[in-house]
């Protein structure tokens, strides 16, 4: 794994809770089966992805969700039309219906997708932009594809921190993509994405680490109560920034800014790390300690889309 790629602390094992209320197994299986057969439904009609009236595809994309047996909220500002930037963090494979429920919109998402059976199909015939994250130098091509789509008139959706999180921690925005938003001087969506049971932050449909995409589904239809906060934030005017750093930070806070969470990830994220000891010892910096934390850890990034690198 190239070291400038995004990834994040949060683990199956470290950040995922037990399930509290359990559904019966049935209801499970058939929720399971629901699911499946709904997203094989939209991979069906792909071909014609883009005669398919919005309104259609944020009632699939619902679907979806309330399918899983999630309650959903969607609250906050209306989304402009024309070209615009959505942008959200990033917990779940529950995450991208979800925004499409708000405004259906290309995905940035990484090239490794392509080749995953039916959602690799369904993301391709969605018409996704694709970043091939092993390759800095093609940042700067992804980031004219996403402007000129949105020049276009088009909306498109980016998880800016580059991998998922559990939810109960967040990362930081990559600055990359918003460069897009400034070249086509189109509006930013943020967008908060939330999940609860009993009130409080539920990490059950988080897709991190080493999880498996089954292995997310099942846990997310076999439990009970779970409800899908969508926060859609004020809407950032084009040439309110000057910079993509500001307009980076900006896009963050009204994500945040809506639904605080508690970091219990700091923990993980600042676990000891075993250095091998040499004969000769040299101080190591905070940034090369980060280096050695992401490339030898087992878990593999989840990033459904990661314009990556501030280059």
């Amino acid at each position: 794994m190239s070291v400038w790629l995004p990834s994040a602390p949060c683990t199956p094992r470290a950040c995922i809770e037990s399930k509290g209320s359990v559904t019966a197994v049935p209801r499970a299986v058939l929720r399971f089966v629901t699911v499946l057969v709904v997203v094989a439904a939209g991979a069906a009609l792909t071909p014609i992805g883009g005669r398919i009236p919005a309104r259609a595809v944020r009632w699939w994309c619902r679907t979806i969700v309330r399918a899983a047996g999630i309650r959903l909220r969607i609250t906050g500002t209306t989304t402009p039309t024309g070209g615009l930037l959505l942008v959200a963090n990033h917990i779940s494979w529950l995450d991208i219906p979800l925004l499409a429920a708000v405004r259906p919109a290309r995905m940035l998402a990484k090239a490794e997708i392509r080749h995953w059976p039916v959602a690799g199909t369904l993301t391709a015939g969605s018409g996704a932009l694709f970043i091939d994250r092993d390759r800095l130098r093609a940042l700067p091509e992804t980031v004219a594809s996403i402007a000129g789509a949105l020049r276009a008139g088009g909306a498109v959706a980016v998880f800016p921190e580059g991998s998922t999180w559990c939810g109960r921690a967040q990362g930081h925005f990559r600055r990359a993509v918003f460069q897009a938003a400034l070249d086509a001087g189109v509006s930013v969506q943020p967008v908060g994405l939330h999940y609860l049971t009993d009130g409080t932050a539920s990490t059950v449909p988080a897709f991190v680490g080493s999880d498996s995409l089954l292995t997310s589904v099942w846990r997310v239809v076999s439990t009970r109560g779970l409800v899908a906060e969508v926060e859609v934030g004020e809407t950032i005017a084009p040439g309110s920034h000057p910079d993509r750093r500001s307009l980076a930070c900006a896009a963050q806070a009204g994500v945040t800014a809506q639904h605080q969470h508690q970091d219990h990830c700091t923990s993980v994220a600042q676990a000891p790390v075993k250095i091998r000891r040499t004969a000769r010892r040299s101080p190591v910096s905070v940034a090369s300690m980060r280096i050695i934390r992401h490339t030898g850890t087992t878990a593999t990034a989840r990033a459904t889309s990661s314009p990556a690198a501030d280059a």
